[in-house]
């Protein structure tokens, strides 16, 4: 399995590396990440993380389309800020997400660390939306999931997906500048 951990791992990372710039060929590579994830996650006995990968790739499907198609005049998508109620939104579905999670985790499989594993799964289905939009804030989410998932993966043995968890931690805190510097060209440009 170390190989095909490898792989998905290789591939998670040029994923986020062209999300950062937005590039729309993260998405393609998300959907193969996620796919070799499913037998990796269910090997490790991560079962919250092994079903999230099948939410990414229904996720980055609708990305991939929405940045193309679900901006003003069905062409690209622009970055936009998280409205508050949006914020107050995603927190509710977040901490009701992770606890119901958490609950069926203990309940009905043997999860290696089932309440760490469901914050994690939550918050990505949630961040990934989140980007889909192109919501800045989604950045902030993922940096926040890559440095409780480094303690887990770190613990769980999985060292090729810590390592990529610490370069995507570096990614994210790159991809939310370029985001940000994006976003303030936009708003200058349309001032």
């Amino acid at each position: 399995m170390p190989t095909l951990e490898l792989l998905a791992a290789a591939l998670g990372i040029a994923c986020v590396w062209c999300n950062a710039r937005e590039r729309i060929e993260g998405w393609p590579l998300a959907i193969l990440s996620a796919a070799l994830y499913l037998a990796v996650f269910w090997t490790a006995r991560l079962y919250a993380y092994m079903g999230l990968q099948g939410v990414f790739i229904v996720l980055s499907a609708y990305g991939w389309y929405e940045w193309l198609h679900g901006g003003a005049d069905r062409g690209p998508i622009r970055i936009t800020r998280t409205s508050r109620r949006q914020g107050f939104a995603l927190l509710g579905l977040g901490i009701t997400g992770s606890a119901g999670l958490a609950w069926i985790l203990f309940r009905t499989t043997d999860a290696a660390m089932p309440v760490v594993d469901s914050i994690a799964a939550v918050a990505s289905v949630l961040a990934q939306w989140m980007m889909t939009r192109k919501l800045l804030e989604h950045w902030m989410v993922w940096i926040a999931i890559n440095v409780l998932s480094l303690g887990l993966f770190i613990s769980q043995g999985l060292i090729p997906t810590a390592v990529q968890y610490a370069v995507l931690l570096a990614l994210a805190l790159a991809g939310h500048r370029h985001w940000t510097r994006t976003w303030h060209e936009q708003r200058a440009a349309s001032s």
